[in-house]
């Protein structure tokens, strides 16, 4: 049998990879080296020069929309289809074994699945039931600990407590929900694949049988497994099965969501009969991008080692942007995109990515400027998401207490009590009296129309909400964003979700303020009372009307934004990494041990080779975070990238940078910034001496657009930096 056109479009080392006779195999699969052509390749192999049974083929992906790819190339390479083999997700193979063995792995016949929420809502009602403080000990929480102790294959009756409050705490309530879901007839995500691994080691017979089968397994992905799923994988091959596995120790970036690492690292130990190929060649990137990527993770320690190379040319050097602060940041990527666009390349093949979410806000009003479509990819725009939502409408309410959207979305949020029975009470009151909720909430109360608990439930929150308008009163914009994050609960109430969605929520929270603090209003005078819930409304105003701009949609050509976690399989001609500092990228939560730090670095790996053929790197000297305005050090990842490979950009060469004495730039600070640039079509200059009539002297850091609608930032000796529309300001210069 000719089965020459498999490998005929492979080069040597995918060859290797498809044909390999070895019973294990490792596949170190470098990023842009066809890792899924290999797969697809080495089924259809073993389907025709091995003549092996569809049957005999198990093949295992990370998503559901890679197994529907997989299959489908299958099916035109071979030119046909093929039942009987299993191509899926770990979840949906284990999910298939336990409908087909429910009797035999303790289950009933029409177990159902938890959802998150689901789940959720059933360890909140144990915790009642257990008279557990939420406060102490909230639901999400014991939601993180139980799904990572079944991620690492252990059952309640597993795990000592060694007299640790916290972990006895967590064991009682994982017993209680065991007992729960077994009494019900359901199942959460983690436990498919913990109950699937139990039916092979409790059933001897059912494990031989799929022993028997499934002669040849592949895996995808494999640097993403966790405890649990890599068991399962091991006890499956047994001693006679071939497991071949793909994955790239240097794209494993999912450490915090349970991905070990060590799984691939491990694997020629665990398998020691195991041929290693490396699949280095890459048919992506540029020369140029895959030297700064190789030396940058060269760094470090314990890798497989791989060097990716391409028959490709050595393309254009990286772009290292240095900006003024975040807003010169935003603004040189979107005139690059803009640039790009105008040259005759499509939007859609831009990419901007970011480490934390946060740092979209300012990208997204950058793109709004200048009526650039974009889309988030994988996730919300700023002001649609979940936290923020909820701190403006506290925000809302301060401004209007009538306002009954805004009321019902955080009556009871943080949880207070207020049920979704005393709700429909309020509800069905102000539609009797025609009234908002806020009114029929204050009848109810001084009626005494509910239960006492309810009432005083309810009380509890009018009081909450006129407190905060009074401490707010006489506070500025930021200050009043600030205090009602932090007087509200929303902080410990996003926190309780743990891990990294939790602190994502917190830093989006964080820059929320950071925009209040940007935020002016070019229809307002420069004697306007910027405490004045005239301001906040305005504000409030703004962030409506940003949120209500659309995404563009799929069809759209628009530019892309995304986390760098959402980036990995991805690849664009054109990449922006923006935000490369220290603290921010990598991480302050990631800086503090070689692990977290050695991954953040593979993060950085991950981001610089999604880019084909151009790459910008961006950071700036000083950044708005919660408020304040902070010096930053440019992120080590720069450093380790050779400097022959970069072009550093300057905005003009005659410009010195701002130098601040502190690390912080705040009240009473001053700089001082030489150099000759003018705001276009103005009398000013960066680094010129100005006065302003309500905020004092200050100095002229940065600027937006041109002539009287131009916008300054202006660092002020008394009052720290400030943006200003010229028109409005009356800055007068200082000899």
């Amino acid at each position: 049998m000719d089965v020459s056109h498999i490998l005929d479009s492979l080069n040597d080392e995918q060859r290797n990879a498809v044909a390999n006779p070895a019973q294990h195999l490792l596949v170190l699969a470098g990023a842009g080296s066809g890792k899924t052509r290999v797969l697809v390749h080495r089924i259809a192999w073993l389907l025709e020069a091995e003549q092996a049974s569809p049957f005999s083929i198990l093949a295992v992906t990370f998503t559901n929309k890679a197994a529907r790819e997989m299959r489908g190339r299958i099916e035109t390479l071979m030119g046909h289809t093929f039942a009987g083999m299993w191509v899926g997700t770990f979840h949906g193979l284990a999910h298939r074994l336990l409908r087909s063995h429910w009797q035999e792995a303790g289950l009933l016949e029409d177990f159902q699945i938890l959802d998150s929420d689901d789940q959720l809502r059933l360890l909140k009602r144990i915790n009642r039931s257990l008279q557990i403080d939420e406060d102490k000990w909230p639901a999400k929480q014991c939601q993180w600990y139980i799904n990572s102790q079944k991620d690492e294959g252990l059952r309640s009756a597993n795990i000592d407590h060694f007299e640790d409050d916290y972990t006895k705490t967590m064991l009682e309530v994982y017993k209680a929900y065991e007992e729960a879901c077994d009494r019900g007839g359901m199942i959460d995500f983690g436990e498919i694949l913990l109950r699937a691994h139990e039916l092979w080691l409790k059933n001897p017979q059912i494990l031989q049988h799929y022993q028997n089968r499934f002669q040849h397994i592949l895996v995808d992905e494999f640097q993403d497994t966790n405890s649990i799923q890599y068991a399962w994988l091991q006890v499956l091959a047994g001693t006679q099965n071939q497991l071949m596995v793909v994955g790239d120790d240097d794209q494993s970036i999912y450490g915090w969501r349970g991905a070990k690492i060590e799984n691939i690292q491990q694997f020629n130990v665990d398998f020691s009969d195991a041929d290693t190929v490396r699949l280095e060649q890459n048919y992506r990137s540029t020369s140029t991008i895959l030297k700064a990527a190789n030396k940058l993770i060269s760094n470090n320690q314990g890798r497989l080692g791989k060097n990716l190379w391409t028959e490709g040319g050595d393309g254009e050097q990286i772009s290292v942007y240095e900006a003024f602060n975040e807003q010169d940041e935003a603004r040189f990527i979107v005139d690059r995109v803009q640039d790009w666009f105008n040259n005759g390349n499509q939007r859609s093949e831009a990419a901007i990515l970011y480490r934390s979410n946060a740092q979209s806000r300012e990208l997204e009003e950058a793109l709004l400027r200048v009526g650039m479509p974009y889309r988030i990819y994988g996730g919300h725009r700023f002001y649609e998401r979940l936290e923020i939502k909820n701190a403006l409408a506290y925000l809302r309410l301060i401004v209007n207490r009538n306002d009954d959207t805004a009321l019902e979305r955080v009556i009871n949020v943080p949880t207070r009590g207020i049920g979704g029975r005393t709700i429909e009470q309020i509800r069905s009151l102000a539609r009797t009296e025609n009234c908002s909720l806020w009114q029929a909430c204050a009848k109810c109360v001084n009626e005494s129309l509910m239960t006492s608990r309810a009432t005083n439930s309810v009380l509890a929150f009018l009081e909450l909400i006129d407190n905060l308008n009074s401490a707010c009163d006489e506070l500025e914009l930021a200050e009043k964003a600030e205090h009602i994050i932090t007087h509200t609960g929303l902080i410990q109430h996003h926190e309780k979700e743990g891990g990294e969605k939790a602190r994502a929520r917190i830093e989006n929270l964080e820059e929320l303020v950071t925009a209040a603090s940007n935020f002016d209003d070019p229809e307002i005078d420069e004697d306007f009372d910027l405490k004045s819930n005239a301001f906040l409304s305005a504000f409030l105003d703004q962030a409506a009307l940003d949120a209500g701009e659309t995404q563009a949609d799929e069809a759209d050509d628009a530019v892309q934004l995304m986390t760098l976690h959402s980036a990995k399989g991805l690849e664009f001609q054109l990449v922006f990494l923006a935000g490369l500092e220290e603290g921010l990228f990598p991480h302050k939560m990631s800086m503090d041990n070689i692990a977290g730090l050695e991954e953040e670095r593979r993060l950085c790996y991950v981001g610089i080779t999604r880019a084909k053929s151009k790459l910008y790197l961006s950071h700036a000297e000083s950044r708005r975070l919660h408020g304040d305005v902070n010096l930053c050090r440019p992120s080590r990842f720069i450093n380790e990238i050779p400097s022959e490979l970069l072009d550093e950009i300057r905005m003009k060469s005659s410009v010195s940078r701002p130098s601040f004495g502190n690390t912080r730039i705040g009240r009473n600070v001053s700089s001082k910034l030489n150099g000759n640039v003018e705001v276009p079509e103005t009398d000013l200059s960066l680094g010129q001496r100005v006065v302003h009539g309500k905020f004092g002297e200050g100095i002229v850091l940065n600027y937006e657009g041109q002539g009287p609608n131009a916008r300054v930032q202006v660092n002020f000796d008394a009052v720290g930096s400030k943006w200003l529309v010229l028109s409005y300001a009356k800055l007068e210069v200082l000899a």
